[in-house]
């Protein structure tokens, strides 16, 4: 369904109304498309206390021009150096801004966060990207754990006042390499709706993580692997189908029997392979193994259903079939798929999560507590996983996404669902499935047990 706001606020006299009466002003996003595959201008590249890291190297394979700006230069007002894509009016408004703070150890050296930022936040473009650069809390310095731990603070903050749909996250990291494959998806087109998120990127070892490379085709990183997609056949799991095939992965579309006739026309139409079968079946993985016989690559637990209801008036039925649809038949699969060695070293498991398994939704205690218990898959398994399989596992929270569900939600609960996060907004399937496919690079090893929200910054939950 078209959000009519959102195109009243793209008008002049929208935009005149809106500002008047103090409702919220949602901008268009720039996502990903063939036309537009970058953001439109330089990186700005700054720093906040000293810092190890070598990230030229990493900048410069995002494909923008990258402009570095040293703390000196941010006091004595200068632009900074390197080269520059002028705006119109001549100036050079940077596309986003990464801050390196892995130095910040206490709260004097944090005091250059605001040094190195208040100066050009306001000249960020339009659907531009703020990233802020962390490291891990050391266990041992109370003073570095208190400064970097503010930089989360800080960053949820900015993201929620910086407006003109620009985001800001965190990454913590120790190993600029490591984070190649998140810059590239943090300061591009594709993570329009991700905002207000704390990402670890730790050094990954072994099969998990591919070298971060200049590649022979940088618009298929997933050429020669193969993807599994479960509830592929419509809504989010057809987009994020679609984006895999994209990025040139061979898709195997899994969806039930009676969405068998939608399965096939879309893998047909992807050059890939439809699988019918109930996910909820004890034989489930096993079947799937059968099916793939030369191995998988890439597993994207996307099958789910609600049954909303009031606890005081749920029937148990309604409880276990949504729990064993969104939870059970995902341990089953994974664990059926990873002990029968299915998965290929170096494999990516991506399941989906939601906001209301992360800040609790009424009417969805079922659903709220199956996705709640995706996020505890992750978070156990990962390390397991990785170490035993060389696999890793992460999972993306959705938050409001322009679907069919969502549209048959009521015009005012629809409308609260769309606004209530920092970009006043309803997100796109292709938003899930962007931030999917990149957590499915193999140049992504270094990202394991994370659990990412694309969901705006909804107001709601941490």
């Amino acid at each position: 369904m078209a959000d009519r706001y959102l195109s009243l606020t793209g008008t002049a006299p929208g935009r005149f109304l809106t500002r008047r009466l103090g409702l919220p002003q949602p901008a268009v996003l720039h996502r990903w498309s063939p036309d537009r595959p970058a953001l439109d201008g330089p990186v700005l590249h700054l720093t906040a206390g000293p810092s190890a890291l070598d990230l030229a190297p990493v900048l410069v394979r995002t494909g923008l021009t990258v402009t570095t700006r040293r703390p000196e230069d941010a006091a004595a007002g200068d632009p900074g150096t390197g080269g520059t894509r002028p705006a119109a009016d001549g100036s050079a408004r940077p596309a986003a801004a990464v801050l390196d703070a892995t130095g910040v150890r206490d709260v004097d050296t944090l005091a250059g966060v605001h040094a190195a930022l208040h100066p050009v936040v306001r000249s960020v473009a339009p659907s531009g990207r703020i990233v802020v650069l962390g490291a891990p809390l050391d266990p041992a310095d109370h003073h570095q754990s208190a400064a970097q731990q503010a930089l989360e603070g800080f960053t949820r903050s900015l993201g929620k006042e910086i407006g003109g749909g620009r985001t800001v996250n965190l990454v913590r990291l120790t190993d600029a390499g490591a984070a190649g494959s998140t810059l590239r998806f943090l300061l591009s087109p594709r993570s329009a709706y991700v905002s207000g998120q704390v990402i670890d990127v730790l050094a990954a070892a072994g099969s998990a993580r591919q070298a971060d490379a200049p590649r022979a085709d940088p618009g298929r990183p997933l050429a020669g692997r193969t993807a599994l997609v479960t509830g592929a056949a419509r809504g989010i799991g057809a987009a994020v189908a679609e984006t895999l095939a994209r990025d040139g992965a061979r898709v195997v579309v899994l969806d039930v029997p009676q969405a068998e006739q939608d399965a096939r026309s879309l893998a047909d139409r992807l050059g890939g392979t439809a699988l019918t079968l109930d996910v909820t079946a004890a034989d489930a993985g096993e079947r799937i193994a059968a099916e793939l016989p030369d191995g998988l690559d890439v597993l994207v637990h996307n099958a789910g259903v609600t049954r909303d209801r009031r606890l005081v008036n749920m029937p148990a039925e309604r409880w276990s079939s949504v729990l064993d649809v969104n939870l059970a038949s995902v341990l089953r699969t994974t664990d059926a798929l990873l002990a029968k060695g299915t998965l290929r070293p170096g494999g990516r498991i991506v399941a989906t999560a939601s906001i209301a398994g992360l800040a609790g939704n009424a009417g969805q205690t079922n659903y709220g507590a199956s996705k709640a218990g995706i996020v505890g898959l992750v978070r156990s398994l990962a390390p397991r996983a990785l170490a035993e399989h060389g696999v890793t596992v992460n999972a993306v929270a959705p938050g409001f996404i322009e679907t069919r569900m969502t549209a048959a939600i009521p015009l005012f609960l629809r409308e609260a669902g769309r606004r209530m996060n920092s970009l006043a907004q309803g997100g796109l399937p292709v938003d899930v499935a962007e931030t999917t496919a990149w957590l499915a690079d193999p140049a992504s090893g270094a990202v394991n047990g994370q659990v990412v929200r694309v969901c705006g910054q909804s107001l709601l939950g941490a």
